[in-house]
């Protein structure tokens, strides 16, 4: 199962990558750069959402699933391994002799 969920996660990851390269910047236009309409907010007018914004939020959600499942089922595997897990035991300082 954790081979299955890395292999999904690995091809979630290229999707990502491959879909907001092919994605058209927020004021890419002509008229961004000379100060037009695209200049007069933030990050541009928002347009309609398009399917490329679509994939993007639908794998970026399987992506952060698939990176929490991930963290639980090695967590399990390889047993606990906490830097706080030892926090309750005292720790015992020798001094040397002089």
């Amino acid at each position: 199962m954790l081979y299955f969920v890395l292999i999904i996660h690995v091809i979630v990851s290229f999707f990502i990558v491959g879909i907001i390269l092919l994605q058209q910047g927020s004021s890419a236009d002509l008229a961004g750069a000379f100060g037009g309409q695209g200049s007069q907010t933030a990050f541009g007018p928002r347009g309609a959402t398009t399917l490329l914004t679509k994939l993007t939020a639908w794998s970026a959600v399987l992506f952060m699933i698939t990176s929490i499942s991930l963290t639980v089922m090695l967590s399990r595997s390889s047993g606990d391994h906490s830097v706080l897990s030892g926090a309750g035991h005292p720790v015992t300082q020798t001094t040397p002799k002089k």
